[in-house]
């Protein structure tokens, strides 16, 4: 028999080589039309153009993806189940900044069918899922949005959904706060009708603090992403699925026995770490706060400085939400072949303007994946451009995106339904009565039972039968 193998191997070289051609393309990337929308003259089945997307011929398509989304969003459907008779966001016009996905068009609708009137922009160049953006153009929406925006066209977006005369936003929903951040730039008056900013990012949220500690801030503002209901999920659950599927789906890499360091031990690199090693991989961690240090030894991970590894890993992930974690000098020492990308927010992480030089050249392998080549012949592979790399090159797990939604969701309601003088202008948790609302809504659907207090034990504990159940210190 082993006479037959050259004459096996020859017949599979001759082969074409199928499985260096990329992988089918998704409905999203597929459009040969390479016309700018911002070029195009597009209108709804009724008429109506007062949006900028891909192709509205895909809404259909689009509709399907919002539809199965929905059967994985319960909490969101029961929201709109109770406000059938109530709308808690009547007269509430809400300008939102985020990716724009099918979970987040169940949102956008779920907030219409509160009372809301909605206009919306994407809050990263590669996460907008052109058929959905479609449905929803389709549907009413005023949506700016495409895959493979430029960073021209991003502020342009962002500007048609907030400047249309006529329409003045009360209510701000972003995601990493650039929007909050153009309103400040370019139209500061309108603060003074709007009742408050919802905010679900790390990076956004730090920008809100920072606006709130220079006394800048003038309305207040909810920080959803330090809600329990989203870091413990959205960022730890989320990423312990994600990283795995956006690496695969990217560099069809191998885990077992790869060398990987991760560099932030938050809840998103705890959710990293977590997938990484039940991979067989072998796992650094990076880490600035003794107390993550402290977490991610107690784990198992070796804390490591990324100078001391970085000659000899495989793959290295960002999760920190700070600048300049992978600089130059480290990437001119990696290994060829390393795996360069970032789990955090911004694409401020890994410094890829300083790969951007002529004697380095840059080979685009497949969508969303570049090889960056040295004189030498060493290349790293670099995915999305250093962006987010779940959101860009991979999907999301709808369930997980439902708690945060209905955070976002129960967060708008509670300030723009908020007497006057209960927020200050401040940056605000949601109560954590309302943290344990959203998780309830999600229990019926592992049909989970929860065992209620008798009358002697809530009094034995000091609590209130219904909740809360911990203090808003409680961490």
């Amino acid at each position: 028999p082993f006479s037959l193998i050259p004459l096996f191997l020859s017949h599979v070289l001759s082969v074409p080589a199928l499985l260096s051609q990329p992988g089918a393309a998704s409905y999203t990337d597929s459009s040969d039309d390479e016309t700018s929308p911002r070029d195009k003259q597009q209108k709804n089945s009724k008429g109506n153009g007062d949006f900028c997307i891909k192709n509205i011929k895909q809404a259909d398509f689009g509709r399907r993806e919002i539809e199965i989304a929905e059967q994985e969003m319960p909490a969101l459907m029961a929201l709109r189940k109770r406000a059938q008779g109530e709308k808690p966001l009547a007269g509430a016009k809400v300008v939102g900044c985020t990716h724009i996905t099918a979970q987040t068009a169940v949102l956008m609708e779920t907030l219409t069918a509160l009372g809301a009137q909605c206009r919306w922009a994407a809050c990263n160049i590669y996460s907008t899922q052109n058929e959905v953006a479609a449905a929803l153009a389709e549907g009413g929406f005023s949506v700016f949005a495409w895959k493979g925006e430029s960073e021209d066209d991003f502020w342009w977006c962002i500007d048609r959904c907030v400047n249309l005369e006529g329409w003045q936003p009360n209510m701000i929903l972003d995601d990493g706060g650039d929007l909050t951040h153009w309103i400040y730039k370019k139209y500061p008056n309108m603060f003074k009708k709007i009742k408050g900013i919802v905010e679900e990012s790390v990076t956004g949220v730090h920008r809100l603090y920072q606006l709130s500690k220079a006394g800048k801030l003038c309305v207040p503002a909810m920080n959803v992403n330090d809600s329990v209901t989203k870091q413990k999920f959205d960022n730890l659950y989320c990423c312990r699925e994600s990283i795995l599927d956006g690496l695969k789906r990217t560099t069809d890499v191998m885990f077992g026995g790869k060398q990987v360091v991760v560099c932030g031990y938050g809840e998103v690199g705890k959710g990293c770490c977590a997938a990484l090693k039940a991979m067989g991989s072998i796992v650094y961690v990076t880490e600035i706060d003794p107390i993550c240090a402290l977490q991610a030894c107690m784990d198992g991970f070796r804390l490591v400085k990324l100078n001391e590894v970085i000659r000899q890993v495989d793959i290295v992930i960002t999760c920190t939400g700070n600048k300049n974690v992978v600089v130059r000098e480290y990437l001119d020492r990696m290994k060829n072949g390393c795996i360069v990308c970032n789990m955090g927010h911004s694409n401020t992480e890994i410094d890829v303007a300083s790969l951007r030089t002529p004697e380095l050249t840059w080979e685009r392998v497949r969508s969303q994946v570049d090889h960056v080549i040295w004189p030498d012949g060493k290349r790293i592979v670099l995915l999305a451009e250093g962006r987010l790399l779940n959101l860009s090159c991979s999907t999301v797990p709808t369930f997980v995106l439902s708690i945060t939604a209905t955070t976002q969701a129960l967060a708008l309601i509670e300030l723009y339904n908020a007497p006057e003088g209960r927020y200050k202008q401040d940056v605000y948790l949601l109560p954590k009565k309302m943290d344990e609302y959203v998780a309830s809504l999600h229990l019926p659907t592992f049909d989970a039972h929860l065992t209620e207090l008798s009358d002697e034990q809530a009094k034995y504990l000091g609590l209130n039968k219904n909740g809360p159940f911990k203090p808003n210190y409680y961490r």
